[in-house]
């Protein structure tokens, strides 16, 4: 089979993640090494924030990484970092197949189209909801929307609501790809428990940036509620300082622990041996934490939104989304039942790594850009 030459930007930062990191950073640190171990060429456009001091340029995993400057203000950073890739791009001739992450940036395929590259955009959430966006970023989001739906070769959609949503608009038919759930074998060090005061089983576990759609709000308000000795660690913190995280952290509960950015197998292992993992999100597209959790045989308490439940079906303890007293409910019912979110979380494990494996969706990826 011809070798592909492909390049890739948009939604992701650092290969590997950095502090502030998101989902499209996971999924590109999972997806690209292993197209690249099937023999093809993938060129990477990383992001250097003001004050970075790592660059992240050369060859991680066979992935060539290229660094460009960009600013550090939410949005635009994207959008500066997504012109300087187009322009490296359209005058590159070995490069053939573009990926681009997230709809948001497909406006970067109508000159990438015009000089004959091939585009392949993938759609993940529906962003423009998220309550971050002021109402002129929300409608740049709409806007590409439009731009999404007709101008790439191809666009994959990572859960099949938001491709549902498109195709019901736009009258066209997508591809659904999914994110992966399998996690490699993790170290037996658990180092990191003791440096966070917590011991195996005696916490509740959030991973993810702090911002308002995550529900996290709402997490430490239920906690704050129940009457227990196990704590809630909240890992992570916001990409961009905003009030949001000093909202979050605003509280008198000695119960309730804020590390900062945890990443690669501490993140894991903090998962593998916590109580149960909550997810209170309130938007989402397909959560690649929610697949690491269920993959790991955690149990997972998370909000009752259809993508949260296409995942996790029967398989955990869920919660009316935004509603603090359900999410406490759901809480005490974790407490009171081990026994029963043990038996779901495994059977849990074996459906999503049964449905979400992450070669057979390098092997989809493959065919679409083939194509």
């Amino acid at each position: 089979m011809k070798k592909l030459n492909i390049a890739a930007f948009g939604g992701f930062r650092t290969i590997p993640p950095k502090p502030g990191g998101a989902g499209s950073d996971k999924f590109a640190l999972e997806l690209y090494p292993r197209i690249v171990s099937r023999g093809h060429e993938l060129t990477a456009f990383t992001r250097i924030y003001p004050g970075d001091t790592e660059t992240q340029k050369g060859i991680y995993k066979g992935i060539k990484l290229v660094p460009y400057k960009t600013i550090n203000k939410a949005g635009f950073d994207t959008l500066l970092h997504s012109f300087k890739c187009t322009l490296k791009i359209m005058f590159s001739s070995q490069i053939k197949v573009v990926h681009i992450h997230s709809g948001a940036n497909s406006l970067w395929a109508i000159p990438l189209r015009l000089l004959g590259k091939k585009v392949v955009v993938t759609q993940f959430a529906m962003d423009w909801k998220r309550d971050k966006w002021p109402w002129y970023g929300k409608l740049f989001y709409l806007f590409s929307n439009f731009l999404t739906a007709h101008i790439p070769n191809k666009v994959v959609f990572d859960n099949i609501f938001t491709r549902e949503y498109f195709e019901k608009k736009y009258h066209k038919i997508y591809d659904f790809i999914p994110y992966g759930s399998e996690v490699t074998e993790l170290p037996d060090n658990t180092d990191v428990l003791k440096k966070l005061g917590v011991e195996k089983g005696e916490y509740f576990l959030f991973v993810g940036r702090f911002i308002p759609d995550k529900g996290i709000h709402l997490l430490v308000k239920a906690f704050e509620k129940i009457k227990t000795n196990k704590k809630l660690v909240l890992v992570g913190g916001s990409p961009n300082p905003n009030g949001y995280e000093k909202e979050v952290q605003n509280t008198s509960d000695p119960r309730i622990i804020f590390p900062g950015y945890i990443y690669g197998d501490e993140t894991n292992i903090l998962m593998k041996n916590s109580y149960a993992y909550i997810q209170p999100s309130l938007i989402e597209g397909l959560s690649p934490v929610i697949l690491t959790v269920m993959g790991l045989g955690t149990p997972l308490i998370c909000s009752d939104i259809k993508e949260n439940l296409f995942v996790s079906k029967e398989n955990a303890t869920s919660f009316k989304s935004g509603d603090v007293y359900s999410l406490k409910e759901a809480l005490e019912y974790s407490l009171n039942n081990k026994e029963l979110i043990d038996a779901k979380a495994l059977d849990g494990k074996g459906d999503v790594m049964d449905r979400f494996n992450w070669d057979k969706i390098t092997e989809q990826y493959i065919d679409i850009f083939r194509k």
